[in-house]
């Protein structure tokens, strides 16, 4: 047994030699004694005062050694990506509330190359040694394995933290491994999503599978008569695209799969098909369905909203967005209840938040297809996609603008992973390809849909610029008399992000113009995790509304929808826990702000449009605001039956730090009450619900603000 204890404890050492800082070999500086345990032998320096390194290696080998510990998984073979599988496990002695649960895939990373953690005091039977968890996983083509660690709060290294400043768990004690399980082939291809085409007669699918083979789209009218066929069009991306860390790195880096892109082709106008893909050979998916676009008719739906990202079952290296689920099962809501009317999504950047951990992006696929294998899901590029260091456009003025936001991904997965209308594309510098879907265009019903993007280059004698102009200037206004443009960064907004200001200036200074003189109705933004909808602007100036036979001025109205599931920023009214964080007083061009997370949902005809925030804690609306076709604001209320009001052409620009008390009207003194408590409460219902993770232990870390967006 001492020769055993011996020859264990070497090979370990050269182990941990491997993954730590080198270490004398220690075969020649102990010898086996008897130990006061009968049956255990235990190693004892010669030397009289024992290196500290070893002795740390020699507790840690014999804390693993003394305990059985055992785990097992149930059951061994998913079927498909969100089944759960079971973890048990048994005969920790002393457990420590800190004794985590790590989920590797593959199973040969190293212990720092999680990709996420469970603390086992999730069970409620940890104290004896023994429980158990069930945790949903998503299919990363590649087999599982679970690994269980010893950590106690004197082992926290400060150093080495997570998203949200948290310390990320110690792997000095591994107590125990699970067997791999994975997920069983054949069940077809995942995390598929619509998107429309240049044509209104194509629907565009794409998906994901775990190898390069043929996949094809079936579909038709019928759910038992798939009749059409298309050949899917395969791409992949690699490590050696990925421009910079972590994504670029083993603890960023997974296999992103085959995806596949197919165009249903020759669809008749406002009609229910079915469709299906895969392959005879490694499966085919479920049958889903969709409602073709309708040029014939006049109607639009549409669900916007920006920065919603994804959320997880377990905790990972960045803050993921637990409010993400509460937005899509809303949307799903909005989308049953159409039945068979067409619609969309628009996502306006900051889409995943993956930011260089690959698995994220899996997990993202996985949450949306409910709704995007059902409607065309559209984006826009965000800073969280594609900013780092190197990117070819980055002008003086922009250094503290475009900064590693991205990760690393360099617009990679967020250009392959989509596909757009257009053809819109900039070159990365590097081995990567372009990145594309940077802005397009597109008809739906009454309305003329922009995209632009604000991470390139949108001045005057750019490509950018000159299709947004050319756009606009070329709408149909009797075929589409609404316009609305979207973008990541806001041109308007009060939480005054300082460091976007500069852009800020260009935006107002080069493309406003365009917007005022085409007469844009609406513009919306992300970036900023709040909802905010202003007056009609121009040059921070409030339009005339025309209520009450009054004269009107037709300027757009500017929204921000950055609150589908990202954190909260800074705030607008003091906090006595946050006494440093930058207030922003309501100036009078903001007619409302909204403290919950939510979406917009917005409903058109030839003659209004209407727009609705509905915020995702009830589902209910909270915001409205009416818009003819002439561009004039009909009404606007914010979900109590307050009405704004005839603003006139009052100057309302400052920095954004005018305070409510100098708008004289009692009605507004009135209705900013009850915003601010609304603002309050709303924050306090999305800090719990963001605290609070499904399946993850109750000793989780508790997520601090971040003024990052």
């Amino acid at each position: 047994m001492s020769t055993l204890l011996v020859v264990f404890v070497v090979r370990q050492t050269r182990r941990v030699q491997d993954r730590h800082q080198p270490l004398t070999d220690i075969s020649k500086a102990v010898e086996v004694h008897p130990s006061p345990i009968s049956g255990v032998s235990t190693a004892h320096e010669k030397m009289s005062v024992p290196p500290a390194p070893i002795l740390f290696l020699l507790s840690t080998l014999l804390f693993a050694y003394t305990q059985q510990v055992s785990v097992s998984v149930s059951p061994t073979v998913l079927a498909k990506s969100c089944d759960s599988v079971v973890v048990q496990w048994s005969g920790i002695e002393s457990p420590s509330r800190l004794d985590w649960l790590g989920i590797y895939s593959p199973p040969t990373s190293s212990y720092d190359n999680f990709i996420g953690y469970v603390f086992l005091s999730s069970s409620p039977t940890w104290q004896s040694g023994a429980g158990n968890i069930s945790i949903p996983l998503v299919n990363l083509r590649s087999n599982y394995s679970f690994r269980i660690f010893h950590w106690t709060e004197s082992e926290i290294n400060p150093k080495r933290q997570d998203h949200d400043h948290n310390p990320l768990p110690g792997t000095a004690h591994l107590l125990a491994t699970s067997e791999e399980f994975r997920f069983e082939m054949g069940h077809g291809p995942e995390q598929i999503h619509l998107a429309y085409t240049d044509r209104d007669d194509e629907m565009r699918v794409m998906f994901l599978t775990e190898d390069g083979g043929e996949r094809r789209v079936k579909y038709g009218e019928r759910e038992d008569d798939l009749g059409d066929a298309a050949v899917a069009r395969v791409s992949r991306y690699e490590r050696e695209d990925m421009c910079d860390s972590p994504a670029n790195e083993s603890v960023g880096w997974r296999d992103p799969g085959f995806i596949h892109d197919g165009i249903m082709k020759n669809l008749r106008k406002g009609v229910r098909y079915y469709y299906q893909v895969g392959s005879d050979s490694r499966g085919w998916s479920t049958i889903h369905s969709f409602v073709s676009r309708n040029s014939d008719s006049d109607e639009t739906t549409a669900f916007l909203f920006g920065d919603m990202g994804t959320a997880t079952p377990y905790s990972t290296f960045l803050r993921t967005q637990d409010e993400s689920t509460a937005t899509m099962k809303w949307i799903l809501r909005d989308i049953e209840a159409l039945g068979d009317k067409p619609a969309f999504v628009s996502h306006i950047g900051d889409i995943s938040y993956a930011r260089g951990y690959a698995w994220l992006w899996d997990h993202f696929f996985n949450q949306i297809e409910p709704v995007a294998a059902k409607v065309p899901y559209h984006v826009c590029i965000g800073n969280h996609e594609y900013d780092w260091p190197q990117q070819p456009w980055r002008p003086d003025w922009s250094m503290p603008i475009y900064g590693k936001d991205g990760g690393g991904e360099c617009g990679v997965p967020y250009s392959l992973k989509f596909n757009m209308p257009g053809n819109s594309s900039e070159p990365t510098g590097t081995r990567a390809p372009a990145t594309r879907n940077l802005y397009y265009s597109f008809d739906m019903g009454s309305v003329h849909f922009l995209y632009i993007s604000t991470e390139t280059n949108f001045l005057p004698g750019g490509k950018q610029y000159e299709f947004i102009k050319q756009d606009l200037e070329s709408v149909d206004r009797k075929k589409t008399p609404f316009v609305v443009v979207q973008g990541h960064r806001p041109m308007y907004t009060t939480s005054n992000e300082y460091r976007d200001t500069p852009l800020r200036e260009r935006m107002l200074e080069h493309l406003e113009p365009l917007f005022v003189k085409n007469n844009v109705t609406l513009a919306f933004w992300g970036h900023v995790h709040r909802y905010e909808r202003f007056c009609p602007l121009n040059n921070y100036t409030c339009g005339r509304p025309g209520m009450n036979g009054d004269d009107w001025e037709a300027f757009p109205v500017h929204v921000v929808i950055g609150m589908a599931g990202q954190d909260w920023q800074p705030i607008w009214e003091p906090r006595e826990d946050h006494p440093k964080d930058p207030i922003f007083p309501q100036p009078k061009r903001s007619m409302y702000r909204g403290g919950e997370f939510g979406y917009t949902r917005l409903v058109a005809t030839r003659e209004k449009l209407r727009l609705s925030y509905v915020g995702n804690h009830d589902g209910k609306e909270h915001d409205m605001v009416e818009i003819l076709a002439s561009g004039q604001v009909l009404s606007a209320s914010n979900g109590g039956g307050v009405f704004d009001k005839a603003i006139g052409n009052s100057e309302a620009r400052s920095d954004g730090l005018e305070s409510n008390n100098k708008y004289t009207f009692s009605w507004f003194v009135k209705a900013a009450s009850v915003l601010v408590l609304g603002a309050f409460i709303g924050y306090v219902l999305g800090f719990i619900s963001h605290a609070r993770k499904e399946n993850v232990s109750k000793n989780s870390w508790t997520p601090v603000k971040s003024e990052e967006t």
